[in-house]
């Protein structure tokens, strides 16, 4: 592995700044820390080579005993954040609170290519054995850190760089490290923003999976937040007492650690007692309601539930606010369907086009016919699949959609049609059902079929004939019975011509085709909004459109369909504050721009001229891309023009291999062509 390096530079680095001497690079404060301590504290010697022990096997058994919870919360949300970097070249790991890796997620070549080093599961990484690291110093400082590279104390680590967050249980103690370990250079806060994220999740799946016989309690300031990662949790014992609750409740409420809001009861805290809110919440079909804290004026919106334990379902259905669709079940419970005449109306308001689709779909989904949506990014092609689902005599089955474009080639084929125990590095113990399994009984929706790798199009074609799945490394056949809808916004007869799709699966698949119209196009936009501005307004009274604003609304061209609506009219509700929607309330690109104007991509102060072929993706064609991803793509852009769009000398500098910066520019939407020929130029 190649050192950053050479081992006498870097530990006349690391004696520089612990004697407070000229360093001729800066150093985070973490990091001086660190190295104070692994030279004073534990006399570690930086030049001598040094690999982390390894627990023996009935060791690490007995500490995965005492872990069981944690990791059992842990593999899933590990999985998801791996298949969210999309990179072969790094590890998702926990450790336990002595920084043992109890689980890791990655690449076999990677977990083989690192093993060397003592990166491996059972090894200890805590700063008195591994030095400055990730999950060494996260647990030392009790924080979010990230050690890039030269930042280790050893050298043989100085190739790595790691992102970790501590994971606190209830009671505010750090009960093991999620830690993201790379070679890339590229972006590490946003490896950095995504652990974090992930490390809430962990931390509310272990609060309900250790008190599933107490009453759930969900709250925020902003009712679109409850339900979701930013969420205050509460768990209640039946008299109404806090039992625990998540950090963000800590925080909303005004606490500095568990203990001083564990033992208060609910009227304590809020206007209101457990029973009441259970009834109110009850009354709203578990759609947040209003509620003030008790001698001040904040207001939150809350969610109470009966124990999970129970059996009380606790699903709600919702296919047009943000949950985009979405079956959510809260702590296993049965599925529940709202009627089935509900399903279609919400989905068209007056539009001719959108009625005949809707019509369409009612006459042919129990006839076991595959069923194509097509439409522009944002159109509600989920949303509408899945209230086909609830259409359907298969309504009481599952709902389970697969994004193809967002999961990396080595993880589809495992996603799909599962894995038994040990298929591969990183697998669960004890396997893994696939996403088709899981929808045995109901529907499974594949979202940007198109992108699917051909290898995979072969395998589904044969499920599809066969009805029958087989996991990854297992010789089991397993009968299989869902109905299907695929969606996408490419032109699939068009990929089929190119040979990129398997023409024998885009006829088994299109057994019928729906085209769901761009936001522009559709003749209900007015009732459509009036619809979700009462959906947003929730409890609040929904506020009305100023005619200048109502028409500044309909002339707009909404590339972003209706996605980007919700958002622009979310944002307006807040601002008017239950009033009146004008102007003033919406951005300045839909008051300014005409309805067809030619629009130009800007990242983060980065201008990219209409004229230059590879970067000058329409905005219509954009997915509608999160702060991190528009961070990214804006980097990748700068670079790309820096280099004239010359693929290998950006991959040099970027640390990545070419496959990997080629990935993240397909997921970023910046076309290949002109980088292609660049490359092939230069290599030629």
């Amino acid at each position: 592995m190649t050192l950053i390096q050479p081992v006498s530079g870097h530990v006349a680095e690391i004696m520089n700044v612990v004697n407070h001497q000229l360093c001729s690079q800066e150093t985070s404060p973490v990091v001086a820390r660190s190295w104070t301590r692994c030279l004073q504290d534990f006399k570690l010697d930086p030049a001598q080579a040094r690999i982390p022990p390894v627990l023996t096997q009935s060791e690490l058994n007995v500490r995965r005993d005492r872990m069981g919870e944690l990791i059992a919360c842990a593999k899933l949300e590990m999985t998801t954040l791996y298949q969210q970097l999309a990179d072969p070249e790094l590890a998702v790991v926990l450790t336990d609170a002595d920084g043992v890796i109890m689980h890791m997620v990655s690449s076999s070549g990677f977990a083989q290519d690192v093993e060397s080093i003592g990166f491996r599961v059972g090894a200890v990484w805590s700063e008195r054995e591994a030095g400055t690291n990730g999950m060494g110093t996260c647990l030392a400082e009790g924080e979010p850190v990230a050690v890039r590279q030269n930042e280790h104390y050893f050298a043989q680590y100085t190739s790595l760089t790691c992102s970790a967050a501590p994971i606190f249980d209830h009671r505010g103690d750090i009960t093991g490290v999620l830690d993201v370990t790379s070679r890339s250079r590229l972006l590490q806060q946003h490896s950095l923003v995504l652990v974090g994220m992930s490390r809430q999740m962990i931390e509310n799946r272990l609060l309900d999976e250790r008190f599933k016989d107490a009453h759930p309690i969900h709250f925020h300031t902003r009712p679109e937040l409850v339900y979701t990662l930013h969420e205050g949790k509460l768990a209640v014992d039946q008299h109404g007492n806090v039992l625990a609750a998540n950090r963000s409740a800590l925080f909303q409420l005004g606490f500095r650690a568990p203990q001083d809001l564990l033992g208060k009861r609910v009227d304590d805290l809020f206007k209101t007692s457990l029973d009441e809110i259970l009834a109110r919440s009850a009354r709203n079909s578990f759609r947040p309601v209003p509620v003030y804290r008790v001698s001040a004026s904040n207001r939150f919106f809350m969610v109470a539930q009966h124990p999970h334990a129970a059996g009380t379902p606790d699903t709600t259905i919702d296919l047009s606010a943000s949950h985009q669709g979405r079956l959510r079940t809260v702590g296993g419970a049965p599925l529940t369907s709202a009627p089935k005449a509900d399903a279609g109306t919400r989905l068209a308001f007056g539009d001719a086009h959108m009625e005949q689709q809707v019509q369409l779909a009612r006459k042919i989904i129990d006839k076991q016919i595959p069923i194509m949506l097509h439409g522009e990014t944002g159109t509600g092609k989920e949303v509408f699949a899945n209230a086909i689902h609830r259409m359907s005599q298969r309504s009481s089955g599952a709902f389970v959609a697969v994004n193809c474009a967002s999961l990396p080639e080595t993880l589809i084929e495992s996603e799909l049609f599962g894995y038994r125990a040990g298929a591969f590095t990183g697998a669960q113990r004890e396997g893994r059902r696939g996403k088709i399994i899981q929808a045995n009984g109901g529907t499974l929706f594949l979202d940007e079929i198109g992108d699917m790798p051909m290898m995979l199009q072969a395998r589904l074609l044969r499920v599809l004939e066969e009805r029958q799945v087989t996991p990854l490394g297992s010789e089991t056949v397993i009968d299989v019975d869902f109905q299907l809808i695929s969606a996408s916004h490419r032109n699939l007869a068009e990929l089929v011509q190119s040979g990129q799709f398997r023409e024998d699966l885009y006829y088994r698949l299109s057994g019928i085709e729906l085209r769901l119209p761009p936001l522009r196009q559709r003749t209900d936009r007015l009732a459509l909004m009036e619809h979700i501005v009462r959906e947003e307004a929730r409890d609040q009274l929904a506020p009305t459109f100023a005619p200048d604003a109502e028409q500044a609304l309909l002339r707009y061209h909404w590339p972003g369909n209706i996605r980007q609506l919700r958002h622009v009219l979310r944002t307006a509700i807040a601002l008017c504050d239950g009033g009146v929607i004008t102007c003033r309330h919406l951005p300045a690109e839909i008051l300014n721009r005409p309805a067809s104007a030619p629009q130009q991509l800007a990242d983060d102060g980065l201008r990219v001229p209409v004229d230059h072929p590879p970067a000058a993706v329409a905005e219509e064609e954009l997915p509608p891309f999160n702060a991190i991803q528009m961070n990214e793509r804006a980097t990748i852009l700068g670079l790309l023009d820096k280099h004239r769009w010359n693929v290998s000398t950006v991959s040099r500098a970027l640390g990545v291999s070419r496959n990997t910066l080629y990935r993240k520019m397909h997921r970023l939407h910046i076309r290949l062509a002109q980088a292609e020929q660049a490359d092939d130029g230069a290599e030629g």
